[in-house]
């Protein structure tokens, strides 16, 4: 069945303009960054080690670092992105309450186009998915050197020695962590901090350069949230080999195992899921069509499509990466590694 006769037969209970499905697209436009790190969270430390572990013919305590792995990643980039992520969200959410308190009418002129209000232009959403998408970007290498820091203390939570095995068990929990639930439930409140992080952030939107650079590049505003992702999981990848290599604390023979499981699987979903978000992003025009057409009188219309233009490339990244790959590449990891280790021991004995 082609995409194009899935997406015709797709349907909401109340439609398009369903109260559920329009609050989850207004959530993601508004939160970008933290919702591809909930999601990364979720696949990372639930999908993705279910995988692994019934990847076949793999040697076990490879199987078991490559699950550290995931779920010490996943927690990290979760962290650290919300950390950085949500007082940015924020901050940009506060400038468009206001825009004239933060902006300067420069920078509000240069952003809007004619006929349109300025949260309507599209170098100004442009602009403001920009910057709520960097964090994931300038935290990856400090995201990889913690993460793979982590890795032993999650193998020996997981997997501890036989003798303690019976007195732990893992267990996934049954809902969301109270810092996820809060911020869903807007229980965590920068209210203090909100004004001075949006005039930290205005001078960004002010900058001339900045400026610049959104006119220049605003055409390419649907494809944000896939190309920032493209960035941010090549820099972690490359970090975390890196880091690795270097790391003390895990077991020498299981390092290349875990770096040709991650070369494997980054490569493969970039280029992967670069393709298949270009045909589901062609072949859902009609789609996006019907839902403006459902949701034409909304002035949140635009935020919905915005939300749209983030969920998409994130759940084709999230399945690829986390739920169709990671058997692939931990078999294949696994093979490569028992190859090389066959040949150099076959050099040595000549």
């Amino acid at each position: 069945m082609r995409i194009s006769e899935i997406n015709s037969k797709i349907n909401f209970k109340g439609g398009l303009n369903n109260k559920f499905l329009l609050k989850g697209l207004e959530i993601a436009a508004n939160h970008p960054a933290s919702f591809i790190a909930g999601t990364t969270l979720l696949m990372s430390s639930l999908i993705r080690p279910i995988a692994i572990a019934n990847t076949p013919k793999t040697d076990k305590e490879n199987k078991k670092y490559a699950i550290a792995d995931s779920i010490s990643s996943g927690l990290i980039k979760f962290g650290i992105t919300e950390l950085v992520a949500l007082p940015v969200e924020n901050a940009i959410n506060n400038i468009n309450k206001n825009p004239e308190k933060f902006l300067n009418s420069k920078t509000i002129k240069n952003f809007t186009e004619k006929g349109k209000s300025l949260l309507e232009s599209k170098n100004y959403k442009f602009a403001q998915q920009l910057v709520k998408n960097t964090p994931s970007l300038i935290t990856a290498i400090p995201k990889s050197i913690i993460a793979v820091a982590l890795i032993p203390f999650v193998m020996n939570k997981l997997f501890p020695e036989k003798k303690k095995q019976e007195q732990i068990i893992y267990t996934q929990p049954a809902g969301p962590s109270p810092v996820f639930s809060a911020f869903y439930n807007n229980q965590i409140s920068f209210k203090g901090l909100q004004d001075t992080a949006s005039t930290g952030i205005s001078k960004i939107f002010n900058s001339q350069t900045f400026q610049n650079f959104v006119t220049k590049h605003s055409f390419n505003d649907t494809n944000i949230a896939r190309n920032m992702t493209i960035a941010t999981d090549i820099l972690l990848a490359g970090s975390s080999v890196i880091r690795t290599k270097k790391s003390q604390k895990i077991k020498e023979d299981k390092k290349k195992p875990l770096i040709y499981n991650k070369l494997i699987t980054t490569a493969v979903s970039v280029l992967g899921g670069y393709k298949i978000d270009k045909t589901i992003q062609k072949s859902t025009k009609s789609f996006i069509e019907k839902f403006k057409q459902s949701n034409i009188t909304d002035p949140k219309l635009d935020k919905y499509i915005q939300g749209i233009n983030v969920i998409r490339p994130t759940l084709v990244f999230a399945l690829l990466y986390y739920g169709v790959l990671p058997v692939f590449s931990t078999f294949l990891a696994d093979k490569i590694n028992k190859f090389c280790e066959k040949t150099r021991t076959a050099d040595d004995n000549k």
